[in-house]
Parts: C-alpha cells; sequence; structure tokens
C-alpha cells in the first residue's frame, strides 16, 4: 500500500510539473507592447511614402491576451506625390465595462489627388494621360484635382446578448476640394484647366455647390455580431454587421451589411491551422443623394485602417486604382486562404509569418449621378486626350482580381502586411498593383 501511495504522489508530481512547465510555455503577454515601423511603401496612385507608423497596445495582467485592453495607433507619413497623412487612433472593449469604444482623428492632404470618374467601369478612361510625362504641351494629369480631409470620430458598441452588439456612432468631416496644387519643383508641368474633375463640373455631373467641399456629419447605428476568437487575425467566428449610416444635414441615408466568416482547416501545421475566410458586402445610398465629396466614403464600425474609402486599392477590390470605383450602391467579396508558415519568439516577443493567396470582385447596384451623362458623353474641354468619358452600357459589369499576400504578426495583433494583385478586368487593370500596410483586409 505505501508502495501504491508514494508512486500515486511521484505521478501526480509529474504531471503538476508537466502542467506548470506547459503553462510557463504558453503565450501571454503583460503590460505595454509597442510596435513601430517606418513607413516605406510605394503605389502607382502616391508614388513613395516615407515616415513612421504604429501600434501601442496595453494587456494589463495578460488576461484577456491576445486582445489589448486598449490599443493606440498612429501615423505621420508623406508620399513623394505629394500626399500628407496624420492619424491618431483608440480602440477599447475596457475602458467602458461591456462597451467598446472607437475614436480617431485624421488629417489628409493630397495636393495631387487622382479622380478617375464615376461608376467605375462606366467611366472610361486612358492610362497614359494620367503618366504626367514631360513632354506634353502644356503637361497635363487630365485625372488630378486636389483635396484636404479632417475627420474626427466615435463610434461605440454595447452588449445585447453573447456575440451582439448594438452601435452607434458619430463622424464630421470637413473636406477642400479643388485644381491640382503643384510645388515649386512641378511648376508648368500640369494642365489644370484640363482635368476631368473641371469637365465633371462643366456637365453638371459635379454640382457647383459642391465642387470645392464642404461639411458632412454622418451618424451610424445598427447591430454587430462578433464570434471571433482573435480580432486582429481570427482562426474561426463570424462577423457580421448591418446598419443604417447617414447626414441629416445633406439628407442622404445608406443601408451598409457586411458578413465575415472565419473557418478554421483542421491541417495541423505547428504555427497553427489554415483559415479560410471570406466577406460579402453590401452597401447603398437608400434615400437621398450622398454629396460628391462624400461618395468614396467607405462607413464602418471599426476602423482597421487609417482611412476606409473607395472601391479600389487595399480597401475592397484589390488590384485596381485607389477609389477607382465612386458610386452610390456596390456590393463586392473577398476570400482568402490564410496560411501561417512558421512561428517563433525573438526579443521576448512572439512572430509568425504567414500568406494569403486571395480572390477579389465587385459590382455596381446603383449608379451615381447616371444621368448627367445621358446627353453628352465626350470631353467639353480644349484639349480632348479622350473621344468620350463615359459608357453606361458597362454598368453592369463585374469587376475580378487575384493576388497573395505576406504577412508578418508580432503578438497576434501588430502585423505588417505586403499584397500584390492583378486586376482581370481588363480596362480597370492596374498592371501590377503592390500595396504595403498594416492589418488583414478584413
Amino acid at each position: 500500500m505505501k508502495k501504491l501511495i508514494l508512486t500515486t504522489l511521484a505521478v501526480l508530481a509529474t504531471g503538476l510539473m508537466i502542467s506548470l512547465s506547459a503553462q510557463e510555455e504558453k503565450e501571454v503577454k503583460t503590460g505595454w507592447s509597442m510596435g513601430v515601423l517606418p513607413c516605406a511603401t510605394y503605389s502607382a496612385d502616391n508614388g513613395l511614402q516615407y515616415g513612421a507608423f504604429g501600434d501601442v497596445y496595453y494587456y494589463g495582467d495578460g488576461s484577456t491576451y491576445p486582445d489589448p485592453l486598449h490599443k493606440i495607433s498612429w501615423e505621420a507619413s508623406h508620399f513623394t506625390k505629394g500626399k500628407t497623412r496624420l492619424y491618431l487612433g483608440y480602440d477599447s472593449k475596457y475602458l467602458i465595462p461591456n462597451m467598446r469604444v472607437n475614436a480617431s482623428l485624421t488629417f489628409v492632404n493630397d495636393p495631387m489627388y487622382n479622380f478617375w470618374g464615376f461608376n467605375g467601369p462606366a467611366s472610361l478612361s486612358n492610362y497614359s494621360y494620367w503618366a504626367n510625362k514631360k513632354d506634353y504641351t502644356p503637361g497635363l494629369n487630365y485625372y488630378g484635382m486636389s483635396r484636404k480631409m479632417y475627420r474626427g470620430l466615435v463610434n461605440i458598441q454595447g452588449r445585447l446578448a453573447d456575440n451582439l452588439n448594438w452601435a452607434a456612432g458619430v463622424n464630421i468631416w470637413k473636406w477642400e476640394m479643388g485644381d491640382m496644387r503643384e510645388s515649386e519643383k512641378n511648376e508648368n508641368r500640369y494642365s489644370v484647366e484640363n482635368t476631368l474633375y473641371r469637365d465633371y463640373i462643366a456637365i453638371g455631373a459635379i454640382k457647383e455647390e459642391e465642387a470645392k467641399g464642404g461639411w458632412a456629419t454622418e451618424m451610424n447605428m445598427g447591430l454587430v455580431y462578433d464570434s471571433r476568437d482573435i480580432e486582429a487575425a481570427p482562426n474561426k467566428g463570424i462577423w457580421a454587421e448591418a446598419y443604417l449610416n447617414g447626414d441629416p444635414f445633406r439628407k442622404y441615408l445608406k443601408a451598409c451589411a457586411y458578413f465575415r466568416n472565419y473557418i478554421d482547416i483542421p491541417i495541423h501545421i505547428p504555427a497553427g491551422d489554415p483559415v479560410f475566410a471570406y466577406r460579402l458586402a453590401w452597401q447603398q445610398t437608400i434615400a437621398g443623394e450622398t454629396p460628391f465629396y462624400m461618395i468614396q466614403n467607405v462607413p464602418l464600425l471599426v476602423q482597421r485602417n487609417m482611412i476606409s474609402e473607395g472601391f479600389g486599392s487595399s480597401n475592397t477590390i484589390r488590384g485596381i486604382r485607389e477609389n477607382r470605383i465612386l458610386t452610390e450602391g456596390f456590393a463586392w467579396t473577398n476570400m482568402e486562404l490564410r496560411v501561417k508558415l512558421v512561428s517563433f519568439k525573438l526579443l521576448n516577443q512572439f512572430f509568425y509569418i504567414a500568406v494569403n493567396p486571395f480572390f477579389d470582385a465587385g459590382i455596381i447596384t446603383k449608379p451615381y449621378r447616371n444621368e448627367a451623362f445621358a446627353l453628352t458623353t465626350t470631353v467639353p474641354a480644349t484639349y480632348q486626350p479622350m473621344n468620350k468619358i463615359y459608357d453606361e452600357t458597362k454598368l453592369g459589369d463585374i469587376v475580378y482580381s487575384g493576388g497573395a499576400g505576406l504577412k508578418i504578426a508580432m503578438n497576434q495583433n501588430f502585423i505588417v502586411s505586403v499584397e500584390v494583385a492583378h486586376c482581370f478586368y481588363q480596362p480597370l487593370n492596374a498592371d501590377l498593383w503592390l500595396g504595403i500596410g498594416i492589418n488583414y483586409q478584413f
């Protein structure tokens, strides 16, 4: 009996030691963690970016890890084509008990912003006139204009039931729009009078009272269902939103619906199981008309990136130009396979490297000011690089693209993303599209 008792105690002690060892090896972060990287990206839309961006996380005692108690995001950067971005954001599910707070301040100054027209495929373009070559006489950026954006937002979610929240928020914007603002080094290179922006004003597609910008106060209210296990890069769960978003002063109202699903694939790779993720999304103006300076906005209750706008670039349909599809209603889908290749610990931080081949597609569900092009589809400007700027028959075309990305994640939250895409819908093809930033797209 004595021998049996001693044997039992030895087994229990061994089990306890194994348990303690496993606990010591468990991935847990406490206190503060910070990720800072230089902005060293390039895009055909904005040129070379330089500056810095990062996230600051506070995990407290680690009981909520990998979700932080508080997250602060920031960016200060400039692009060689003139754009400047400043951003400060805050996100927490624990600042107010049983509520989530998401707030940010943003400033963007873009003196050489690209305006491609309304309704995507229907707005014809000739990218050779976007190249801005010096041998044009006079020099020309037909798709150029300028804009400044100031934005402050606060969104709040509160619990209704398990995984189900109500959501409400307010976004205040100020826009300053106009002709291109050239720097001294580019003096006399561009013709600000001969642009698509000016032509749209001439035919009434851009209303005179909106052409220089204005204010917008968007309010949103709706429901959020969220069963994700990890927010930054879920292994499983559903994230769905349905809400109304509108401006009571500008008198327009949008309906928005997003369904995201993350499915664990039980192929047990040491770094983690692969995940198939997809998003089904739709937004459409259901009352009134969106002002020209707000048509590119993609309303979101939780901002994952500094700016969420336009159909194109890194936010929706990868492989086409930034804000290439501007319309009152759009439906799209994104599908990707997320595969973790390797995980490791370095300098007391937990890292993994992953790849994500993807496919994107979208279609216009409600055009924007299509009637403005009914009588005149030719360019009225003196300098006419194209004979036609609009083709209504292309409104129903499906835009689709594919590509792959590389992700480097620290502590499962700070994720550096590099993605390459190609648009298979030739009229909107942006050749080899490259996007470098942070986070998965959804």
